[in-house]
């Protein structure tokens, strides 16, 4: 049932609209006040209703530049006669409910210059999750120029503000940090156009009044669906007043609107806690899961990868060799990674060919088509990769379409991978680029899972399409890249794809309503992804966060490194015709096992038990929606022998439910030592008294995982 709730606020005596935004355990209470400014009164925990009538007053919602404001504004408009203010007052608004969502849309308008600003908030109640964005249009004979643009305005007050952010770099990312915030700004951006969270990622937790745990504290966590240049401002004032400033980075972005043009801002999304940082993430994941993956409810596939065996030097014989060991390890896919295309300039290595998408003769003569077929022939499925918003210098088509690449006019070319980009704000390239996938599809429709990639960042570019308006390049670029996703999901819906580039790149909420998965990092040393799956597992689902068996980190056994890719979206890249006849056992026994259980893994919710930043080992576990199954991942890390270890007291049981605890993924042979193994306890034993996960001497990098079953 839908009820649609419209106000005005257009009479002096009428009594002041109250805009009360709610989910099932949090509220956004929106006051307008006698000088129609739009206030935010309230974020916190949800209160009764009577309670919010009490509160009045505020920080304004969306500040504005040019006028009395002399903080950071979420919008500055320079208008088309040079004045550069703009006042927003409240108009009107409505909201809808439908389907455990609320949609609240406010209308402020400027009382002199004809510009309209539209604030959304939707509200996910069971999640506990809030989204806002705003609409900014103008009717003005001339273009307005807009300099800032935010697509949330938050006000705290606490006594002490805590940051936690994630940086990196290539094959180290989502390092975590907390710092207190002191007066003056602080801001996590991004200036990079691609590949944007090659340094920082769009991620943050808020901690407000002391540090928060994973199971105390008030916190908000907040992050934006824009795959593109983003800026989180965070200023502190001096009556330690805090303003959260969210969405697109207005850097060397300076937007010129056109009259009735409208200019939307990409979604920031957030929810608040009481119980500290686990419980916010649970939230995202399952808003994640629901409503922001594309098929985040359904199974996943586990695959094989060529890389490792072969990186760029293969034959067709020796890609069907590699079937057969998927096969043998009993995984669903197969996926032929770079180096399969270009005749001219075949793709031998990162050199050539990042263009030309047709089959290198010289290497598969039979085509795509026929190793699809040897692949279905064997009963597995075929994936490919493609990097297709790319080209290197040395190919057809750049010989061709030197109009068609971001680069300076008058000055060398800039490269990063040897290779640069494509201008996708051009709508031809926008087809080319949509081609190249359905082309693909159409002459090969066993294609059944796509790795997209996308190896550098914008660096020296300039858009030939644009001509005199390059400051819209960064936006208009990540707006093509949207527009061509929509056509690929339009004709192939629900087609897997990995978002990938060059590792962890592209991680954002923006991107992944178009993918099912994302590649977190190159680094796949089991040792450095426990950090890395660490980091991503704050924010992002265990589905989504593909992780690999690979060789790199040989120090480490087969089965700690099983044992760390099992926590996300398990795979394989390594040399299966290496295995020992146990080790082959062994992996072909864990594909079994990781399917049986990674309806847990996937879709429960996931409790960090010890951070690997805390201790020298590292324990989460996920817990089914009923309660009834559990997963518990426990890794030793560099341990010493004066380590001493505490039982590890488990969270997200039934305190009067009985448990079986049993270990599971062993080698073969090998039984466990584990002292709890395969005993039954209460679920109040089991989260208060704890487990005992070190059995006698532990040994360094090493792993165990426990299946956790009522009885």
């Amino acid at each position: 049932m839908m009820c649609l709730l419209a106000l005005s606020f257009a009479s002096a005596g009428q009594t002041a609209p109250q805009i009360v935004i709610e989910t099932k355990r949090t509220a956004l209470v929106l006051t307008v006040n006698n000088g129609k400014k739009l206030l935010q009164s309230y974020l916190g925990k949800k209160q009764e209703r009577s309670s919010y009538e009490l509160m009045k007053g505020g920080r304004e919602v969306y500040l504005t530049a040019g006028m009395d404001n002399q903080f950071e504004p979420a919008i500055r408009m320079v208008h088309a006669d040079g004045n550069p203010s703009l006042d927003l007052r409240y108009v009107t608004h409505n909201t809808v409910d439908s389907a455990g969502m609320q949609h609240s849309t406010i209308v402020l308008k400027d009382p002199v210059y004809p510009v309209e600003v539209k604030l959304h908030y939707r509200s996910y109640y069971n999640e506990d999750v809030l989204k806002c964005w705003s609409e900014i249009v103008h009717q003005e004979k001339k273009p307005v120029m807009l300099t800032q643009y935010a697509s949330a305005l938050l006000h705290f007050n606490a006594t002490e503000y805590w940051l936690t952010q994630f940086h990196g770099d290539w094959a180290r990312e989502m390092n975590v940090v907390e710092e207190k915030l002191n007066n003056g700004i602080k801001s996590i951006e991004s200036k990079l156009g691609t590949r944007t969270n090659f340094y920082q990622t769009q991620v943050f937790f808020l901690s407000l009044n002391d540090r928060s745990t994973e199971t105390t504290g008030e916190v908000i966590a907040g992050t934006l669906a824009w795959t593109g240049n983003f800026k989180f401002a965070f200023e502190v004032d001096q009556r330690n007043g805090l303003r959260v400033i969210s969405g697109m980075n207005p850097f060397a972005s300076e937007y010129f609107l056109k009259q009735g043009e409208v200019f939307t801002t990409p979604e920031f999304i957030y929810t608040y806690s009481s119980e500290g940082k686990g419980f916010a993430s649970r939230n995202i994941h399952r808003w994640a899961r629901n409503f922001a993956v594309l098929d985040g409810n359904q199974p996943r596939m586990t695959l094989l990868n060529n890389w490792e065996a072969t990186h760029t030097d293969f034959t067709e014989k020796r890609l069907v060799e590699l079937f057969d060991e998927a096969k043998k390890l009993g995984v669903d896919l197969f996926l032929l990674d770079d180096g399969w295309f270009g005749n001219k300039y075949p793709r031998n290595d990162d050199k050539n060919g990042l263009g030309d998408w047709q089959e290198d003769k010289s290497k598969l003569p039979s085509g795509i088509g026929y190793l699809v077929k040897e692949a279905v022939n064997r009963e597995i499925k075929f994936g490919i990769w493609l990097e297709p918003e790319m080209v290197n210098p040395k190919s057809e088509l750049y010989n061709l379409h030197p109009e068609w690449i971001l680069k300076l006019p008058n000055r060398e070319e800039n490269y990063g991978r040897n290779q640069l980009v494509l201008d996708l704000i051009n709508p031809v390239v926008q087809d080319f680029v949509f081609r190249t996938v359905d082309d693909l599809m159409m002459k090969n429709p066993g294609i059944a899972f796509i790795k997209w990639d996308c190896n550098r960042s914008m660096t020296n570019a300039f858009s030939p399409f644009l001509k005199d308006k390059q400051t819209h390049l960064y936006i208009d670029y990540t707006k093509a890249l949207y527009k061509i996703m929509e056509r690929i999901r339009t004709k192939y819906p629900h087609l897997p794809i990995m978002l990938c580039a060059g590792g962890g790149g592209r991680t954002d909420y923006g991107a992944l309503k178009y993918f099912t998965e994302f590649w977190p990092s190159d680094n796949t040393d089991a040792l450095e992804r426990i950090y890395i799956q660490w980091g991503y597992s704050y924010f992002f689902p265990a589905n989504t966060i593909s992780a690999h068996v690979t060789s790199m980190g040989k120090q480490q056994s087969l089965k700690f490194r099983t044992d760390v890719a099992m926590m996300g979206k398990m795979g394989y890249d390594i040399r299966v015709n290496n295995f020992t006849a146990d080790e082959l056992l062994f992996s072909s026994e864990a594909v079994k096992t990781y399917k049986r259980i990674s309806p847990v893994i996937w879709l429960g919710d996931l409790y960090r038990l010890i951070s690997p930043y805390d201790e020298n080992r590292m324990l989460l576990m996920y817990t089914n929606q009923n309660k009834d199954k559990a997963i518990l991942f426990n890794y030793h890390l560099h341990t010493r022998r004066k380590d001493f270890f505490r039982p590890v007291q488990l969270q997200g049981l039934v305190p009067e439910k009985k448990y079986r605890v049993r270990e599971i993924n062993l080698m073969p042979g090998v039984k466990s030592v584990m002292p709890d193994h395969d005993k039954v306890y209460t679920g109040e034993y089991l989260m208060t008294t704890g487990l005992n996960l070190t059995p006698g001497r532990v040994n360094p990098l090493s792993s165990n995982i426990m299946e956790i079953i009522a009885e």
